[in-house]
C-alpha cells in the first residue's frame, strides 16, 4: 500500500510529529511504500535544525532526516508554511533553517502524492 502523510504539529505542542513517525517506521516494516511526507502548518518546525541538548538530548529533524536517508525518500516541507514562520532553507545562517534532508515545496507536490497515494493520512494536534 502507498500512503501519503501529512504532519501538522510543532516538536514541542504534543506526540503528533512522533506518532507520524512511529507510523511511517511501522509502515515500511511491513513493507509499506511512503509515497510522500509533507510537513504543513507549525509542522513545518519539525524540519529546524536543532541542537540536541535544548531539546532534552532528542533532535526531531534528525529523526527524520536519517529515516528519510536510510530509506530513500524525500520530506517536503510547505513552502509557505515555512516562511510565514521564519524557517530558512538547508544552509541558511538562521536558527531556523531546515535540517538535511529536508526540502521547501509547494502544496502541488501535496496533491500530486495524493493522486498517486492508496490512503492519506494527516496526523494533527
Amino acid at each position: 500500500m502507498k500512503f501519503a502523510i501529512q504532519v501538522h504539529g510543532s516538536p514541542q505542542a504534543g506526540e503528533c510529529g512522533d506518532s507520524a513517525y512511529q507510523f511511517i517506521r511501522a509502515a515500511l516494516a511491513q513493507g509499506h511504500e511512503i509515497v510522500c511526507v509533507f510537513f504543513y502548518h507549525e509542522g513545518v518546525y519539525q524540519s529546524v535544525r536543532q541542537d540536541p541538548s535544548q531539546e532534552g538530548g532528542v533532535s526531531f529533524a534528525a529523526n527524520w532526516s536519517e529515516l528519510a536517508e536510510r530509506e530513500g525518500f524525500v520530506l517536503d516541507v510547505c513552502i509557505s508554511a515555512a516562511q510565514r514562520r521564519g524557517v530558512a532553507p538547508e544552509g541558511s545562517d538562521p536558527g531556523l533553517g531546515l535540517a538535511s534532508g529536508f526540502r521547501l515545496s509547494g502544496l502541488g507536490v501535496w496533491v500530486d502524492a495524493c493522486l498517486k497515494a492508496d490512503r492519506v493520512l494527516i496526523f494533527r494536534e
